[in-house]
């Protein structure tokens, strides 16, 4: 269980007893505290400060909670004295003072804490059969992500890039497809409202695969739109992430049927072509969340396609969070533009991934691919659409 926030504010109070009481409920035994404080720097005096970690742990026993562990943040190490003195005044063990100094990669801290002793410790305290870990591999990956590498310059396209953690899931999931092709990816934040004003569109030009990720509203809508029109056209790699997936087939109908009128009944529910559209059985719901699809959900691919070849397998689960699908009454007509559904439902009613035929790499998913992507094993669709950015530029530098 992870409590955020600081200890004291009011909306995380309801969670700290909750988690004092647990320890009550199963047993002093079963349950550990771990408590991450930060140690500010002072320049003048050029020291860390521990008495904001005193004040907290004191707050934290006020409600009732001991901290077992406590694992300092700080922009510089902290010295043997300093781990004694907050032993002391915090009532912990020395070894349950794990210092935590800023580190070029938060990949890197895994590694600290198990030098820390941190792990041993829990296992210990816990009483649990435990071995030494191997962690091999993780070391490897953390040099490689030191290792200088060439970089790929992508463009993420969002109406919420000022605050880029909202989109942190699709950024990371980039970063471990680069990780595997041995590339450093410079994500470009596009304002998908600058690009609806006809502000931004040098920044396309700048880089050699674009990403729409997910949202909801009209705000910023066309914009989105406009980055997809550019991708197909300029045969751009791009991937299409829920709404992303839902603006490409909104793009490729406007293109195909010669008109602006094509959309999505979110945006337009007079829209004379409802290319994207509540499920019939959904439209008469009006419970709040109600026509809402959360959750995994099978996927059959179809083969031949560049999904297909990405997961190298007929049936994958993915996750899912979005209300609105694309409507299968256009599947005809934007198929002889080029639309390839390439991945379906089980019962074949709802499409899940759509691709452009005639372009190096321009596929959409109505789930999020990014929340399956791991450092160590990116997602089958992050990995191939890097490695199609990857190709257009070594193209055009002539490599």
């Amino acid at each position: 269980v992870e409590v955020g926030g600081t200890v004291g504010d009011i909306e995380g109070l309801p969670f700290l007893e909750a988690i004092r009481q647990m320890r009550k409920d199963v047993g002093r035994e079963n349950v550990l505290y771990i408590h991450l404080t930060l140690l500010p720097y002072i320049v003048p005096t050029g020291e860390l400060k521990t008495k904001p970690t005193q004040h907290s742990v004191k707050e934290l026993r006020s409600i009732g909670i001991q901290p077992d562990v406590i694992v300092c943040r700080s922009d510089y190490p902290m010295d043997d004295a300093l781990k004694d003195k907050i032993a002391l005044f915090c009532d912990v063990k020395p070894q349950a003072v794990i210092p935590l100094a800023t580190v070029d990669t938060i990949y890197e801290v895994p590694l600290i804490l198990e030098e820390a002793g941190l792990g041993e410790f829990i296992v210990e305290q816990l009483s649990l059969s435990g071995q030494d870990p191997d962690l091999a591999a993780w070391r490897e990956l953390v040099e490689e992500i030191k290792r200088p590498k060439e970089k790929l310059k992508v463009g993420i396209v969002g109406k919420y890039v000022e605050l880029i953690d909202a989109y942190i899931s699709v950024r990371e999931a980039l970063y471990h497809a680069g990780l595997y092709h041995k590339c450093d990816i410079d994500i470009h934040w596009i304002s998908s409202e600058d690009l609806e004003k006809g502000r931004a569109l040098e920044q396309l030009a700048q880089v050699d695969g674009i990403v729409v990720p997910g949202g909801f509203g009209y705000r910023g809508i066309e914009g989105k739109i406009v980055a997809a029109r550019y991708a197909r056209e300029n045969k751009v790699p791009y991937l299409g992430l829920c709404l992303g997936m839902q603006v490409m087939v909104i793009e490729l109908a406007r293109h195909a049927l010669n008109s602006d009128e094509p959309n999505s009944t979110e945006f337009d529910i007079a829209t004379r072509y409802p290319v994207i559209d509540l499920m019939p059985e959904q439209q008469a719901v009006s419970a709040m969340g109600g026509t809402m699809r959360l959750g995994i959900y099978p996927c059959h691919l179809v083969s031949g396609t560049r999904a297909a070849a990405a997961y190298g397998q007929e049936v994958v689960n993915e996750r899912h969070r979005h209300r609105f699908e694309f409507n299968n009454a256009y599947r005809d007509i934007l198929a002889q533009a080029g639309l390839i559904l390439s991945g379906l439902s089980p019962d074949r009613r709802l499409v899940e991934i759509v691709e452009v035929g005639d372009h190096p790499w321009m596929v959409g998913t109505q789930f999020h691919p990014e929340f399956k992507s791991r450092p160590n094993r990116p997602h089958p669709l992050f990995r191939d659409f890097i490695a199609a950015v990857k190709e257009r530029q070594n193209s055009k530098e002539g490599r």
